[in-house]
């Protein structure tokens, strides 16, 4: 090669976002077949990228706990107190495909279990403008504690009323 010859510029292509889908069955998806009990809307924010240019994963957890904050305040009744809150006790996420920026996204909650001291939220993070482009999806448990002993506590009748409806 000549002082007069460049090399070709490397262009970094996008992935295509399709490229990464998986055909996920109802049977493995209960956010998809359980009654919709809350819908989140939030936004990508460029903090939420990391060096691959898209969303990192643990951002994932943040927009499922904003979800959760956001379907908390708007349930009738008290849900918590200085004797009983909740914590996050279990979580399993299924990441489908990379979220880019910009996005609007979707938090679908589906409450599939209800037990005396914690309940199991289904999740399905999705693109906004189609709930078929599926980013992620799982559950999280919730247990309710006594944060002076740890222990265990009743789950509030709020949050079971707001199960059931």
């Amino acid at each position: 090669m000549s002082h007069s010859e460049k090399p070709a510029k490397s262009r970094r292509r996008k992935p295509d976002a399709s490229a990464h889908a998986v055909a996920v069955s109802p049977a493995a998806n209960p956010a998809a077949t359980t009654p919709l009990l809350f819908s989140a809307a939030l936004m990508v924010r460029w903090r939420d990228l990391d060096a691959f240019n898209h969303v990192n994963n643990s951002v994932f957890l943040t927009y499922l706990e904003e979800a959760r904050l956001q379907w908390l305040k708007d349930v009738p009744g008290p849900w918590f107190d200085a004797h009983a809150m909740p914590v996050l006790a279990a979580s399993t996420l299924n990441y489908r495909r990379p979220i880019e920026w910009p996005a609007s996204l979707h938090i679908e909650l589906c409450c599939t279990r209800v037990g005396s001291s914690s309940l199991t939220l289904a999740h399905r993070i999705v693109d906004a403008r189609d709930a078929q482009c599926l980013f992620c999806d799982g559950d999280v448990t919730l247990v309710w504690m006594d944060p002076a002993s740890g222990r265990s506590v009743a789950l509030p009748e709020a949050i079971r009323n707001a199960c059931a409806a």
